[in-house]
């Protein structure tokens, strides 16, 4: 497995693999690799030939009151995910690798990124579309693989290829939970055990909404009661709890199309999201 720390490193090898035929996949993550990120190689798999993981806790994406200087981070341990799930490429990069100190041009996504999870933190998803469009760009990739776990973000990341015709495909993955139902993050890290065991008031309130729109509930605000009083339980502070329209995420008060039900809540200092695709 290829470790590549410059952009020169990344293109010789994806122009190399091209030349030969072959199709390049990409997953992008900020490391502190779990089996979440690990069924998105897997998936990659299923749609390239050749797999480059990015390792980059993404500056830009942070708010000034946020954890990048918490974030999690174990090379060794993400390098050795990686070859368990035989990727090709590792890209490591620095900050000021992707970032020159007069650094001045920004992806924007000016709809989707407005309501949820662009409220509270309002310059997160002009730092995600920023750094996704300049690692498509490094990597030369055919296929890029974001899971639905961060719902908004992979839709997001869909409509800004779409808009910008972006030569690559945006794979979705399914979201995947811990053995007791919590979706799987990096952040669970932060949370104590009891914190933990609090948390899973969301996973509960999502099955527990799920389960009555698979028996008929058709009502947005009887979904998103179910999902917030579960959390209240639970005594989590909740940011939002939202319905939406999948394709435009704006509210919808009946479920007549594919829709998004979705939330945000902190358990002590840390921040969780969760979300179910009605489709």
């Amino acid at each position: 497995m290829n470790i590549c720390k410059t952009v020169e490193d990344v293109r010789a090898l994806s122009t190399a693999w091209h030349k030969e035929g072959k199709t390049i996949g990409l997953v992008p993550t900020m490391g502190y690799l779990h089996d979440g990120h690990a069924s998105l190689m897997d998936i990659a798999h299923r749609h390239a030939d050749k797999i480059i993981v990015s390792v980059f806790v993404n500056p830009t994406q942070f708010g000034p009151n946020e954890d990048l200087d918490k974030y999690p981070r174990d090379f060794e341990r993400d390098q050795a995910v990686c070859e368990a799930h035989g990727v090709d490429a590792i890209f490591y990069p620095t900050p000021q690798l992707m970032y020159a100190p007069d650094f001045s041009t920004w992806v924007h996504e000016d709809s989707l990124s407005q309501l949820m999870c662009g409220q509270s933190r309002p310059i997160h998803f002009r730092g995600v579309c920023t750094v996704c469009t300049k690692l498509f760009n490094i990597s030369l990739c055919d296929v890029a693989v974001f899971g639905k776990k961060d719902a908004q973000q992979a839709l997001i990341i869909r409509r800004m290829v779409r808009d910008l015709n972006m030569p690559l495909q945006i794979v979705l993955a399914p979201l995947v939970r811990e053995a007791d139902g919590l979706a799987m993050s990096s952040r669970n890290k932060y949370l104590s055990a009891e914190e933990h065991q609090r948390a899973l008031s969301i996973s509960k309130g999502i099955f527990a909404a799920q389960k009555r729109y698979e028996e008929g509930e058709r009502n947005a605000d009887a979904l998103k009661r179910i999902l917030t009083e579960s959390i209240q339980k639970g005594e989590g502070q909740i940011d939002y709890v939202v319905l939406m329209d999948q394709d435009t995420l704006r509210p919808i008060e009946q479920i007549d199309r594919p829709a998004l039900l979705a939330c945000a809540a902190f358990f002590g200092k840390t921040r969780l999201i969760d979300n179910v695709f009605l489709e």
